[in-house]
């Protein structure tokens, strides 16, 4: 009988010929060998090679592994309230009543092959933390993507909508049912967008646009505050006053930032971070971006990546800006009209960060990581004193609604202070991209404590995301608590306990010696 093609197969792979033998060749030879006789000479053949001791493979050349391949993919979701919502950032409430810009969630996803990470900056003043997980687990159910492996932030804009309850303006619950899905979408969007990419990362200084916002008045001048108490520092003093002795503390010039660009060199996004509350000079009523949105246009327009398609997506996140701002204190300094301070500061930062990326050297693979941890802090608790104080002061106020004075809204904050529990869960991240560390901490950081982290990090370099993940209030020293200042009354704006930054740096640096430790 004629022998059977997977016999032939069979045989012929034995001394390495089946590779050679295409299908039209069995069937040649099927017609060929037509009598058992022939058959039994291959087989004899085969038989005879074995014996030989030669192998019964040929060697075959191992096939290279796949080279490894970033991906990165970006969006922008509008978040642009309507009028009419409540804006953050004052003591008093103040409705929207005009659009100067319009506010985005902007969202950057980078995919190694081995993990995928999601950052968004969203510009918005204070977003909490319930309002961040609702948007995490819908991201997750959508694309898949671990909440774990998702930083998202606020930038501070005091322009923005309310979505969380300070002083005197109250979250807006309309705008937060409409914001989470939008940021959701911004996610699903850049995932959709992912495509191979490299990356590369800089540092930029500008000196000029950032000071300390907190000083130490000369002997005699005295530092009210709301509680019936002095204090030894004033935040925001009267520019050019001669009480002036010296800033409180240090800033952080540096610009960090990473580019994202296509194999081809096609820009894809940029992400930067630098440690300025916000500009402000935005009229009353007015949306904006401040000069987040103001950046990424202009660093936008730097690098000619208006008009591309995906669209080039730039990013500004807050850094560590808790007593930064961008008032020079010691000098008097021209009034600009409304925005012209956010062009100007936007303006320097982008040319800056455009002057180091012009020298960026771009890598097609790095390995990407992200821990999460959770900390419980303690809350500053009023005394019944002070709560009996407070209400005192709102007694005289007839209600608790458009309150005037500084006393009478501090004692409102005692009052709503009085319910908190005594201690609260924060969520702090560390990723690693490469050699650079972002860490991700939800409260307005003060300076000190960033250059702390880029100084002891073990990546080169390392900066850190505020009001990510979440907003716990400020988060001075403890050396900062001692001088006191408007970053330290005890509010619903600062109520983590006195040593809340020691204990978030301590598991900061243990979790970057963990990542150092995987490499």
């Amino acid at each position: 009988t004629l022998f059977s093609k997977s016999s032939f197969q069979a045989i012929t792979k034995k001394v390495g010929l089946y590779s050679r033998l295409h299908c039209s060749e069995y069937q040649f030879m099927s017609k060929c060998l037509c009598h058992r006789a022939i058959w039994l000479i291959l087989l004899s053949f085969v038989i005879a090679l074995q014996a030989t001791g030669l192998p019964a493979e040929t060697s075959r050349t191992t096939a290279p592994a796949p080279k490894k391949q970033l991906r990165a993919g970006a969006a922008t979701s509008n978040i642009t309230p309507k009028l009419g919502v409540s804006i953050n950032g004052n003591f008093h409430d103040t409705k929207a009543t005009h659009v100067h810009d319009e506010l985005h969630a902007r969202c950057l996803v980078l995919d190694n092959g081995e993990t995928r990470l999601a950052f968004v900056v969203v510009d918005s003043c204070l977003i909490k933390r319930e309002i961040f997980d609702q948007a995490k687990r819908l991201i997750h159910e959508q694309t898949g993507l671990p909440a774990d492996h998702i930083l998202i932030s606020s930038t501070h804009s005091h322009s923005a909508a309310a979505s969380a309850s300070i002083f005197q303006s109250e979250a807006d619950p309309e705008y937060i049912h409409f914001l989470i899905p939008r940021i959701a979408d911004g996610v699903h969007r850049a995932i959709n967008n992912l495509a191979p990419a490299k990356i590369a990362w800089g540092i930029a200084n500008e000196t000029n646009q950032v000071f300390n916002r907190r000083w130490k008045m000369k002997p005699g001048a005295v530092l009210a505050n709301p509680f019936g108490g002095t204090d030894e520092v004033k935040m925001n003093p009267p520019v050019a006053n001669p009480n002036l002795l010296e800033p409180a503390g240090p800033t952080d010039p540096g610009i960090t930032f990473l580019s994202v660009q296509s194999p081809e060199g096609r820009p894809i996004a940029l992400l930067a971070n630098y440690s300025l509350h916000y500009v402000g000079g935005v009229p009353d009523g007015v949306i904006s971006a401040d000069y987040y949105g103001a950046f990424a246009e202009r660093i936008t327009q730097l690098i000619s990546a208006e008009h591309l398609d995906p669209d080039f997506v730039a990013i500004m996140s807050n850094g560590t800006s808790g007593n930064i701002n961008n008032i020079d204190f010691r000098h008097p300094h021209k009034q600009l009209p409304p925005f012209g301070q956010i062009h100007l500061v936007a303006d320097a930062v982008a040319n800056e960060v455009y002057s180091v990326y012009k020298t960026l050297q771009y890598q097609d693979w790095v390995p990407l990581q992200m821990l999460q941890s959770e900390i419980n802090l303690g809350v500053r608790h009023p005394s019944e004193e002070e709560i009996d104080r407070a209400k005192t002061i709102l007694t005289k106020t007839g209600d608790m609604k458009d309150l005037k004075t500084p006393q009478e809204i501090y004692a409102r904050e005692t009052i709503l202070l009085k319910d908190y529990p005594q201690h609260v869960p924060l969520i702090l991240q560390t990723i690693k991209i490469g050699d650079l560390a972002i860490v991700g901490i939800p409260c307005e950081v003060f300076a000190e404590t960033g250059l702390a982290i880029k100084e002891k990090s073990p990546f080169k370099p390392t900066f850190t995301i505020s009001l990510a993940n979440g907003w716990n209030g400020y988060l001075p020293t403890p050396e900062q608590h001692k001088l006191g200042g408007y970053e330290t009354w005890r509010a619903r704006s600062s109520y983590l306990e006195v040593d809340a930054s020691t204990k978030i740096f301590d598991t900061v640096m243990t979790s970057l010696s963990h990542l150092q430790s995987e490499r």
